[in-house]
């Protein structure tokens, strides 16, 4: 199906880290009808993030950082749990979730695996995080982890029956994470 639609303003409003546009538009309906809408949109550049998981160990690793979106939306303290994740800049999804691999959690990962791609918030967020599972061994640590510049990101290590409790109890409260965590649970490879 495809619809009608006729841009009457595209004003950008902030060009600081991202960019935050505002777009006045027509949209012909099915019926016929043309309706105006006025939406803020805001582009930050796609994504791709990674569940790290071990079968042996019956384990995962995720990291724990300082989220500023959260902290203004009342988390206290603003500590985010997550999996690894990182925008894509000029690089395709699976060699930017190598890079964000081994700069936050310190671990090379080899058999990468893509499992879906998914627009995380479309009501006014452009991005489309791109979603993969790795297998990780500790033969594979290169580093501590711990992210590049400015990033002070903790490496969680946990049983992976702990991060699934974790998404009950609210201590894992990621969007992201939470889907790869129950699309692990469900993939029977942690079985």
């Amino acid at each position: 199906m495809s619809l009608n639609i006729n841009v009457i303003k595209d004003k950008i409003l902030s060009e600081n880290y991202f960019v935050l546009r505002n777009i006045t538009y027509d949209l012909t309906q099915k019926n016929g009808e043309v309706v105006q809408h006025k939406r803020e949109v805001y582009d930050r550049g796609n994504g791709a993030t990674v569940l790290l998981y071990n079968r042996q160990k019956q384990s995962v690793v995720l990291v724990r950082q300082f989220r500023v979106a959260t902290w203004v939306n009342g988390n206290a303290n603003g500590m985010l749990i997550e999996t690894c994740a990182g925008l894509l800049d000029d690089d395709e999804p699976e060699a930017c979730i190598r890079k964000e691999a081994i700069e936050e959690t310190g671990y090379q990962v080899n058999n990468v695996r893509k499992v879906f791609q998914l627009y995380m918030s479309p009501g006014g967020v452009t991005e489309i995080v791109h979603f993969f599972i790795a297998e990780y061994d500790d033969r594979l640590r290169d580093n501590a982890g711990g992210g590049v510049d400015d990033e002070d990101i903790d490496v969680l290590e946990l049983p992976f029956t702990r991060a699934i409790e974790m998404i009950r109890t609210g201590e894992i409260c990621d969007g992201k994470t939470v889907i790869l965590l129950q699309y692990l649970q469900g993939s029977g490879l942690m079985a």
